[in-house]
């Protein structure tokens, strides 16, 4: 369990809204990586992307299909 700093870390779960729906992920070590259950590696595009941010931030995420914008609106 991360300390309580308010900014995403491994560990950390992380509520964001991307496209006007929400989504929540799990930012994990690559091992522990399991996509359909919202588990993302820390060394994934989406993972990378999110750690080190704060609440309220937007990111941009380069993937496969084209960049996606990510809203973060609470972390866990």
């Amino acid at each position: 369990k991360p300390a309580e700093t308010g900014i995403v870390a491994v560990g950390s779960t992380v509520v964001v809204e991307s496209g006007g729906k929400e989504e929540i992920y799990t930012i994990v070590g690559s091992e522990e990586a399991d996509p359909v259950a919202g588990k993302v590696s820390n060394e994934s595009p989406l993972g990378k992307s999110f750690l080190g941010r704060r609440r309220g931030e937007e990111v941009e995420v380069k993937t496969p299909g084209g960049n996606m914008m990510y809203k973060i609106k609470e972390i866990r």
